[in-house]
């Protein structure tokens, strides 16, 4: 718990924060120096520096050669370890390579490559991005602390030359992210100082929607179940979906009629045409959705579900009613499909 009030702490850090930020212009590419790199004593240096000030009075106030002679052996330690762990972190060089996409609620990934011209090999050193809601985070790495995927910190044990590695952070709303400061540490080699930097990417990264599904039967339907015949459930639309039939025990529970069973009127699977030769209009003012990110959700959905069948389609967002839109297909359009999704007013 810190010593000062919350009313205190808050501004204090907003300032730390400011000063830290003024120091470290934002570039994609960052080598760390003078400028940027701090040093300071670790939780366990602090007891060596308290054990450093306990010799030094006792030496002085019995006149004890022996403790004074501890007391400048100690000091050399720590000069030592001052500039060991502080040369670890100086020079590096941090260059930001991919900055990945992905929806809201899921972390996106950031990979950087790391350089060292030093003929020393660098050590310990710890990378993780200041993650923007700490209190869930706090909460995910209680429940999650053993699970490698969910880490959010990388340790490179040993670097000479180059070196690539991936960052997740953590997203929560739809739109454009700006990346989160990446701290740099290490206490190598004795644990008693610690150094570190903060690294600010100009780069930007783009979150679109968590798909929402909806009943996609329903909304591409034009046959009632009442006027379908007996030996076959029909349905016609728009998309490739072309019939309901008994299910039978084998088959895959993926193509399961849910929403029959759930109303109690048995177990059907879903049949779909062939694709080829059928296209889809994903057109913002046909979803369901009353609000504008339910929509978009929805659209989302829609993207991902028929890049996975393969078919082609459009997508049309409200500000692209006087445009053409392109049509494709595959995961390379269904990528640039849920960007501009992320990127929607």
């Amino acid at each position: 718990m810190s010593l000062l009030p919350k009313a205190l702490t808050v501004p204090i850090m907003s300032a730390l924060r400011r000063w830290f930020a003024s120091r470290a212009p934002k570039s994609d590419s960052v080598t760390l120096n003078l400028r940027n790199v701090y040093i300071f004593f670790s939780c366990e240096g602090m007891l060596f520096a308290l054990l450093l000030i306990i010799t030094f009075i006792a030496g002085i106030n019995y006149g004890n050669n022996l403790v004074l002679g501890l007391f400048f052996y100690l000091v050399s330690v720590w000069l030592i370890s001052f500039h060991v762990t502080f040369a670890h972190i100086s020079g590096l060089q941090v260059r930001i390579l991919e900055v990945t996409t992905a929806e809201a609620g899921a972390p996106i990934w950031v990979t950087l490559q790391l350089r060292s011209e030093s003929r020393q090999s660098r050590r310990q050193l710890v990378f993780d991005f200041e993650q923007l809601d700490k209190k869930i985070n706090k909460r995910a790495d209680k429940k999650t602390k053993n699970s490698k995927d969910n880490q959010h910190s990388v340790l490179v044990t040993q670097l000479q030359g180059e070196q690539v590695i991936r960052l997740p952070i953590q997203t929560h709303t739809r739109g454009q992210l700006e990346l989160p400061r990446l701290k740099i540490k290490t206490v190598y080699p004795l644990g008693i100082m610690r150094a570190w930097s903060y690294v600010y990417f100009a780069r930007t990264a783009w979150v679109y929607p968590k798909p929402e599904a909806f009943d996609w039967q329903t909304q591409y339907a034009v046959v009632s179940m009442d006027d379908l015949p007996t030996g076959g459930q029909y349905r016609q639309g728009q998309d490739d979906f072309e019939r309901l039939d008994n299910y039978i025990e084998g088959e895959s529970l993926a193509r399961v009629s849910w929403g029959h069973v759930a109303r109690g009127q048995g177990m059907f699977t879903k049949h779909f045409g062939d694709p080829v030769g059928h296209e889809q209009m994903l057109d913002y003012v046909d979803m369901p959705a009353a609000h504008h990110e339910h929509k978009l959700a929805q659209l989302a959905y829609g993207v991902m579900t028929l890049a996975q069948l393969g078919v082609p389609f459009k997508m049309r967002l409200p500000s692209e009613e006087q445009t053409v839109v392109p049509m494709g297909e595959g995961d390379g359009f269904a990528q640039a499909c849920l960007l501009r999704l992320a990127k929607a007013p």
